[in-house]
């Protein structure tokens, strides 16, 4: 495009969840309309402060060490666009009322972003149109962040998305739908200098959040660095320096170390990197060396989050509602105060629950086959509101993602898209099964580290001799279980010889 052919003298690009310049498809659009555009970033006051609080536990929304990886992601946005000669104006407060100041200020003629499919942030949208139709601006979503384009599904509308994700998966690949190329990063004009005012940096003190501890990194975890320099790094190296992806199938349901998984779930909650530069690389992965079920299986993964942010749209505020899309009225969620803290601090008595949530609070990141235990024990186990976890999660994953978070989560509590009603993880057996010598457990829960691995899943079947002969007193050194399981539990008598425990109260 010549400047004189452009349709419009300024853009405001408003990055969201697309915190990267490759393969960005609303930067790349309002490049091509726009002589000039300014690059905008906002921190959402409603959401990203210690103030907004959730629906029904009433905790911060976002916990510190997701909020600093999203301040990482920005930065290395910042540092990319100058790099270019461009730059990115970063805010906070209400979006909306942000973007329309930048726009007065700068007199632009349009606003370009990424297009966003649960309730708040479409709503967000809708009212960022309406305002900035009152003023005689334009504005323009583009679709991004799947690995399919929503325009090339083989199904008529939104709404015909199944209910199902096999057959889903099963439609897509039948029709052979195919992935769109990535974007490259486009040639982009430089900014004016006086539009940028860098004088109020914004920081996680700034937003009211307290500096999270440092997270220990050892050959359990991996640092999780914010922005597209560090996830296209973790990209290469888990892909091809470390030659894992060979081996993803058989190692994506482990527990411990930094390669079993790709974990680059927290790099495209944020949009650091897309599904199609991951599909990309696999591609070359699979020219280049191999190609197997693994290879796949990655593919198969971007399908499944796919579908969960398909089927949300499709499904909209339902999703956030105890009954869920399936309209559960029937199930009677408690509130339970005592419980509830077990289970975020992970003192529960349960072995793999605790180390699970203890990894969580300690890291900001989980397995996935954690989680689906974890979710599973809460609303199936100790039948708790499901919502009191899914907000759980969403302070303390660094990975939090709105639509796999809580698509996930109404799956595994009964009320969304499972077509089993009575799906239940034997807490047990999936202990025994991915952690067979209590590696894990004992990383985690050091009180059972001289425990063999007979006891180290069940510790409540410890004579009183064995507790003193292993350094373990139950309910001293270690927490005796606070709930009863429903499955492969022995008799027990419950914490505080059978005392109820307080009724749950919302936190202020």
């Amino acid at each position: 495009f010549s400047a004189m052919s452009k349709k419009y003298a300024t853009a405001v690009v408003w990055f969201r969840n697309d915190l990267r310049l490759r393969d960005n498809g609303a930067l790349t659009e309002a490049i091509s309309l726009a002589e000039n555009i300014v690059p905008v970033y906002v921190f959402d006051t409603r959401y990203y402060t210690a103030h907004p609080l959730s629906r029904v536990s009433r905790i911060p929304r976002a916990g510190a060490k997701r909020l600093q990886f999203v301040l990482d992601s920005v930065n290395d946005l910042k540092r990319s666009l100058r790099d270019r000669r461009s730059d990115l104006i970063v805010r906070a407060g209400v979006s909306e009322e942000e973007i329309v100041n930048i726009v007065r200020s700068c007199k632009a003629n349009v606003v370009i972003a990424h297009k966003e499919v649960t309730s708040e942030e479409t709503e967000m949208e809708s009212s960022l149109r309406s305002m900035l139709t009152d003023i005689g601006v334009d504005s323009k979503y583009i679709w991004d962040n799947t690995l399919y384009h929503i325009d090339d599904l083989p199904f008529d509308s939104i709404n015909d998305i199944p209910e199902v994700f096999t057959t889903f998966r099963k439609k897509v690949e039948g029709k052979k739908v195919t992935v769109r190329s990535c974007l490259e990063i486009p040639d982009i004009p430089p900014i004016e200098n006086n539009l940028v005012d860098d004088s109020k940096a914004i920081t996680l003190e700034t937003l009211g959040i307290s500096r999270p501890e440092e997270v220990k990194t050892d050959q359990y975890s991996l640092q999780f660095k914010g922005g597209e320099s560090a996830g296209l790094e973790r990209l290469e190296d888990y892909i091809f320096t470390n030659d894992c992806l060979k081996e993803y199938k058989e190692t994506r349901n482990g527990l411990i170390g930094k390669n079993y998984s790709s974990k680059l779930s927290a790099w495209l909650a944020y949009g650091c990197i897309s599904p199609r530069t991951i599909y990309e690389s696999v591609k070359r992965y699979e020219k280049e060396r191999v190609s197997n079920q693994s290879t796949y299986w990655l593919i198969f993964e971007l399908m499944v989050r796919d579908y969960f942010r398909f089927w949300s749209y499709k499904q909209g505020k339902r999703i956030f509602y105890a009954p869920g899309p399936k309209k559960r009225t029937d199930i009677k969620w408690k509130y339970d105060d005592t419980l509830l803290d077990s289970w975020r601090e992970g003192t529960t008595g349960i072995p793999f629950i605790d180390a699970s949530m203890r990894e969580l609070k300690a890291t900001g990141f989980m397995s996935n086959r954690a989680r689906q235990n974890v979710c599973s024990f809460l609303a199936k186990d100790m039948e708790l509101d499901w919502r009191l976890g899914a907000e759980w999660f969403e302070n303390q994953l660094i990975d939090y993602d709105v639509t796999s978070n809580w698509g996930n989560w109404v799956y595994t509590a009964g009320v969304g898209n499972d077509p089993r009603d009575d799906r239940y993880f034997h807490i047990l057996k999936q202990s025994a099964v991915y952690d067979p010598n209590g590696e894990f457990i004992k990383h985690w829960c050091p009180e059972l580290e001289d425990l063999p691995k007979e006891f180290v899943h069940t510790p409540w079947k410890m004579s009183s001799a064995m507790q003193q002969k292993y350094h373990c007193k139950l309910g001293v050194q270690y927490p005796k279980p606070i709930i009863r399981l429903k499955a492969g539990m022995n008799p027990w008598k419950p914490k505080g010889n059978g005392k109820q425990s307080r009724p749950f109260q919302s936190k202020q």
